[in-house]
């Protein structure tokens, strides 16, 4: 199977935005500070490591399918659906809410994506599967770290202060 340009272009949107969460989670984990420190520290390892991984099946999804995937850093930085990670050092409440934005843009463009995806290649879209649920996973567990028992379990709220 060749892909067409759609499934390409859909198969790039991810694979940029996962390509720029692994970068955004190493400028994290590289420039935390404040409490629970270590504890996040540790789980922006993991979750850059999925991100690297995921990164990795995606481009080689697009090159079984003969398509050609382009993780340059001038392509990400134009086409990437995160928002731009700050310079410096941040504190660990504030980058919880930077990842868990920047988990929930990856999960946002693979759901955008998956139904073309799927209609046109049904392997692609399991790949997606895995992300979304993986992804939506760490989201949850990143988000819990700047909760109260008293917020509302339903909707995240990354925009509290």
């Amino acid at each position: 199977m060749k892909a067409s340009p759609t499934l390409t272009n859909n198969l790039q949107a991810v694979l940029a935005d996962l390509i720029q969460l692994h970068v955004q989670g190493k400028q994290a984990h590289w420039n935390i500070v404040g409490t629970n420190f270590r504890d996040l520290h540790l789980q922006l390892d993991e979750i850059v490591e999925a991100a690297r991984g995921f990164a990795d099946e995606t481009a080689e999804r697009m090159r079984a399918l003969h398509a050609v995937p382009d993780g340059r850093s001038s392509t990400v930085a134009k086409s990437t659906s995160l928002t731009e990670f700050p310079g410096g050092l941040i504190a660990t409440k504030d980058a919880i809410e930077r990842i868990v934005a920047a988990l929930e843009a990856v999960v946002g463009t693979a759901r955008k994506v998956h139904d073309e995806v799927d209609e046109e290649d049904p392997t692609s879209a399991d790949l997606l599967h895995v992300i979304i649920e993986k992804l939506e996973q760490f989201a949850w567990m990143v988000n819990a770290e700047n909760m109260k028992p008293t917020d509302d379990v339903t909707v995240p709220d990354t925009k509290k202060k």
